[in-house]
């Protein structure tokens, strides 16, 4: 069965038209015959999307009870029985009543997908799980109700339902999004310009993203290497020396002057490796670039021009920015250099920024290793010296100054191949030493112009150059080997640094780390496979790169061997056997990685298990002693009322019955706490956060204690909170019952409220003995009981199932010394939509 499709569209605020926009594009399905159905759609009492829903076929909703109400809900059975075509969700993040059939409304979804119908539905930007602290900062309001990222990204199509903060302000004021009573307050609090301006730019950036991965893709699969210039992207070019902090920030700056621009620094280190890269200047301008928002690459390639250039078109870059050269200007006679390279092949679509800065022009300071890799415009010039270098110092020899004498000759021609050796190698200078000796012995050893030598002197003098000249190329080539191997160690060593320095900055997770390999040695991808036994199948345990992982290693072009069970496997190109060696130490490194992110999982589990042992041992010491005392008490009324020895008088009769009341009563508080923080524990606590006045809920909760205990002080002027009535109850009710009993006789506790900020504070102020403060936060942890706490009077879990009640709708719990002894319990609870905060400057909650 095909999954089905999922389209959203997503706004960036209440308002903006995303379930309008919903119910147009099912009309126009349905005109077209599409068999479409209206699941759930919310139209919040607005006129014009309650017209909308006219023509269209909608499924009864789920009615569900909960805390003495009717909700309703989305009926996932009766879609999934109907099967539509398509079928329209409304809020996506939506938190399902307690009872449904999932905890969430995009879980909902999944089935429908899942059963092959597509759903339409839509979310706002303030929604997504990680835009949530940035929303926070933004409007001061934390929104309970998530949707993952993932689950948005999964979408087959993504609509950005956009409109302008003075349109929306303007809608907002006519009414056309809530009703006139809370129009001020949302004109004057979550919907200001300001707040309006910010969202809309997080959900353009943010759909901006999604567009771009979409793109990469695209290229990805049709194999388009051309830049497409979407999106300003700046690839920095840095070489380790201090201009680098100079180019990050003049490339910051250019990325600024569009929208969406992002910054890529990227050093390229060469097989050979480079002698002025100092690890200590790329640590910092890494850490420069990283907080300036960009992102620090670090590829190898024996080009540096090539290997700058194919990481730009990789990434789909606008603009690379280099520095002017640092060389000095006779430098210059050795090539035009990187910038000037980078210049000339970066063609048409790919701009060169050049910045000037304080270091150019004063030299590279020590001189680039050589190499004994040397390219082919080297090995030419080194053939050319050998061969056509000694026939033209001949002839200058014979025609401009041909009474030099012989030892100058040979002095002359020794430094050729010299020359010839530095150039090209151990080949040109052993072939510039035998045509040097040639070329001296017919035109300069007498007699001239024959190989006959007359003077024994002169044989000896040539076998000499000869031999010195051999051994000179000898040398200068093992020299140059060995500058080879120190460079191509200092390499290995500075990718291993930067390793090891990944490991201990955090950056564990394995797709990070082969994301490093993959951009190391420019490979196309990169995957971890793993099998449990010898003859079983490959898996990929991890992979990243645009092209799909193998199967198999020896589907790869490189696989590194990992113990018996896994293996490295890359795809791109065949790598140099000195590169496997580096290679190996990532490779098991990823092997520790693996291992460690499943040892940290099972880690979790265990912490989760001996966290749920202690609560069941708790569980079973209270049952065993506090929950059979009121038992043991009621059951021993009962069997004297039954007794047939006793003739019980009707006093007698009225107490034993009440015993077995107050038993009872105890009863149900214990077993109604160990139920709550059951759920608190599993996570199944989903509050209904509605507009509620304090002095309706506070009075309900201190039916548990007697009348004259308590004196309330609820002020009637208070706000409106937004909070779920039940949990706040309980959790009163919880906090009033541990203060009564540790109370003095006599001693009256006080529940009083007040509004600070947009915030308001219930108080439950005891004169009991108090807690220390070393103790004020362990009083809050299940089976805890403070001091002298007399047996039989509770399990201690009363102040833990407030706490986490309290939480739970987006408030604190706090406890506090009162002034002259005793403790305060300080409830914080959030104010309601609409109520105005005691500074109309702070942002008021706004659901949608």
């Amino acid at each position: 069965m095909a999954r089905g499709r999922l389209r959203i569209y997503l706004g960036a605020a209440p308002g903006v038209g995303k379930t309008y926009s919903m119910l147009s594009e099912a009309h126009r399905r349905v005109e077209r015959g599409t068999d479409c159905v209206v699941a759930f759609v919310e139209h919040h009492h607005r006129p014009r999307t309650e017209v909308m829903l006219h023509g269209l076929e909608q499924i009864p909703r789920r009615e569900l009870e909960y805390r003495g109400g009717v909700f309703t809900e989305m009926d996932v059975d009766a879609v999934l029985a109907r099967r539509p075509q398509v079928a329209l969700v409304d809020e996506l993040p939506h938190t399902n009543i307690p009872g449904s059939r999932n905890a969430k409304r995009f879980q909902d979804v999944e089935e429908l997908l899942a059963a092959g119908i597509d759903v339409i539905s839509t979310v706002n930007i303030q929604h997504l799980e990680s835009l949530g602290d940035v929303v926070e900062s933004i409007t001061g309001v934390r929104q309970q109700e998530t949707v993952p990222d993932e689950v948005v990204r999964r979408a087959d199509q993504i609509e950005l339902v956009d409109m302008s903060p003075t349109a929306l302000r303007r809608r907002m004021a006519h009414g056309n999004i809530y009703k006139p009573d809370k129009v001020d307050a949302a004109l004057s609090n979550y919907f200001r310009p300001g707040n309006l301006t910010a969202l809309r730019e997080l959900a353009l950036l943010w759909v901006a993203d999604r567009v771009d991965e979409y793109l990469n893709e695209y290229r990805s699969e049709h194999e388009v290497s051309r830049i497409w210039g979407s999106r300003e992207r700046i690839v920095v070019g840095l070489t380790g020396g201090p201009e680098g902090r100079t180019l990050i920030r003049r490339a910051v700056r250019l990325a600024e002057k569009g929208a969406g621009g992002e910054v890529l620094a990227v050093y390229v280190s060469r097989s050979d490796g480079l002698t002025n890269a100092s690890p200590k200047e790329l640590a910092v301008q890494r850490s420069l670039v990283e907080d300036l928002g960009g992102t620090f690459h670090h590829v190898m390639g024996d080009d540096i021009p090539a290997a700058l250039l194919d990481f730009a078109r990789g990434v789909n870059a606008t603009q690379i920015v280099l520095g002017v050269s640092r060389r000095q200007g006779w430098q210059y006679v050795f090539g035009p250099g990187v910038g000037a390279t980078v210049a000339r092949e970066s063609g048409p679509d790919l701009d060169v920024h050049l910045i000037t800065h304080d270091e150019a022009g004063k030299g590279r300071g020590l001189p680039a290793a050589r190499s004994a890799r040397l390219g082919r415009l080297r090995v030419v010039w080194g053939w050319l010296t050998g061969v056509a270098g000694p026939a033209l110092l001949t002839l200058l020899l014979t025609t401009v100054a041909p009474e030099v004498g012989l030892a100058n000759d040979m002095l002359l021609f020794l430094a050729l191949t010299v020359a010839a050796a530095l150039l090209g190698g151990l080949l040109p200078a052993l072939a510039s030493a035998v045509v040097g000796s040639l070329l001296l012995n017919w035109f300069f050893t007498p007699p001239v112009h024959t190989l006959t030598i007359a003077d024994p002197k002169n044989i000896v003098a040539i076998a000499i150059f000869l031999g010195v000249a051999v051994s000179v190329a000898s040398v200068v080539d093992l020299a140059a080997r060995r500058t080879h191997q120190a460079a191509r160690l200092r390499a290995e060593s500075e990718i291993l640094s930067f390793l090891a320095g990944s490991v201990l900055r955090g950056e564990t997770s394995l797709e990070a780390l082969l994301e490093r390999v993959r951009e190391t040695f420019a490979m196309e991808s990169v995957a971890l496979l793993e099998r449990t036994g010898e003859v079983d199948p490959w898996t990929c345990a991890g992979s990243v790169g645009s092209r799909a992982a193998v199967a198999r290693p020896e589907d790869a072009d490189v696989d590194i061997p990992i113990g018996d069970r896994m293996a490295l496997a890359l795809s791109g190109r065949v790598l140099p056997a000195e590169d496997r060696r580096l290679l190996s130490a990532f490779a098991a490194q990823a092997a520790v990685v693996l291992e460690r992110g499943r040892l940290q999982h099972q880690a979790d589990q265990s912490r989760t298990l001996a966290e749920g042992n202690r609560i069941r041992t708790a569980l079973l010491a209270a049952v065993s002693h506090d929950l059979r005392t009121p038992l043991a008490g009621i059951k021993a009324a009962v069997s004297s009322l039954r007794s047939d020895d006793v003739a019980w008088s009707e006093e007698d009769q009225a107490e034993l019955l009440e015993g077995i009341e107050e038993g009872a009563d105890r009863l149900d508080h214990l077993v109604g706490n160990l139920l709550d923080m059951s759920r608190l524990h599993t996570g199944t606590v989903s509050p209904l956060i509605r507009e509620i006045d304090l002095d309706e809920v506070v009075p309900m909760a201190l039916g548990g204690v007697p009348e004259d205990s308590t004196v309330l002080d609820i002020p009637e002027s208070l706000p409106m909170v937004a909070v779920d009535a039940g949990l706040l109850e309980r959790a009163v009710a919880n906090l009033v019952e541990n203060a009564v009993k540790y109370s003095p006789s006599g001693e009256r506790v006080l529940v009083a409220a007040s509004a600070i900020a947009d915030r308001v504070e219930v108080r439950v102020v005891d004169r009991g003995p108090g807690v220390p403060d070393e103790a004020k936060d362990r009083v809050f942890e299940p089976f805890q009981r403070h001091g002298d706490a007399p047996h039989g009077t509770g399990v201690g879990l009363g102040l833990a199932v407030a706490r986490g009640f309290a939480e739970a709708m987006g408030g604190t719990l706090d406890a506090e010394d009162t002034p002259g002894g005793g403790l305060t319990m300080v409830l914080r609870l959030p104010i309601a939509t609409g109520s105005d905060p005691v500074r109309p400057d702070l942002p008021a909650t706004v659901t949608s």
